[in-house]
């Protein structure tokens, strides 16, 4: 995965009004958790452009008056009229400790089935995985080129070194579904072949003569 940096400033009051207060002035309050206690903070909400506003999921190096921290983030809170970024969370992470984040899916490869006029599908965008950092991949990537029409690659297909997907493994995530023109294209494929064959017209006998 790659990093990207935030910096904050320590909030040396917690609560209702100083949060607002905070808000007002562009920033979003903040909590670092998992470094042995709680660690408040703000942050531009300009800065977030390369950590929520994007597909793409990152580790983020806090720096908070000074002190780094390695984190992810967790959850994020959003103003219920004007979707504005109003909380994050952050969480603390070590190499030796295994952590869930959610990663991008991919498709990867050119599908038989949308070659033949199937549509792609991708049900889930992102899926909550559990690893070490160091093996958590930029993205799931998920390889689509013999996925024909009517199939699916479900949670139990994907089999990635030390990383387990915390989801149902019946889960469909990516398939290839049926389109108007391929079903309209089947009856009359259906249809042709069932036609009898046509057979030349016997020629007309000639009239006796008298």
């Amino acid at each position: 995965m790659k990093t990207v940096s935030l910096s904050g400033s320590l909030r040396t009051n917690v609560g209702k009004v100083d949060a607002t207060a905070v808000r007002a002035k562009g920033h979003v309050p903040c909590v670092i958790y998992g470094a042995g206690e709680q660690i408040h903070f703000s942050s531009d909400i300009r800065d977030f452009k390369n950590i929520i506003f994007t597909p793409e999921t990152s580790l983020v190096e806090i720096n908070v008056d000074g002190k780094k921290y390695k984190t992810v983030l967790q959850e994020t809170q959003y103003h219920k009229i004007n979707d504005k970024l109003i909380h994050a969370d952050f969480l603390v992470v070590t190499d030796d400790k295994p952590v869930s984040v959610q990663l991008p899916v991919k498709a990867v490869g050119q599908s038989e089935g949308v070659k033949a006029g199937g549509k792609l599908n991708l049900k889930l965008r992102k899926l909550k995985v559990k690893g070490l950092i160091s093996k958590l991949p930029e993205s799931i990537d998920l390889n689509i080129d013999k996925l024909g029409i009517g199939k699916s690659i479900s949670v139990g297909d994907i089999n990635i070194d030390g990383i387990t997907v915390l989801h149902p493994k019946n889960i469909s995530v990516i398939s290839v579904d049926t389109t108007r023109a391929v079903v309209a294209e089947e009856p009359a494929k259906t249809a042709s072949a069932a036609a009898p064959a046509k057979t030349a017209a016997a020629p007309a006998k000639a009239a006796p003569k008298k």
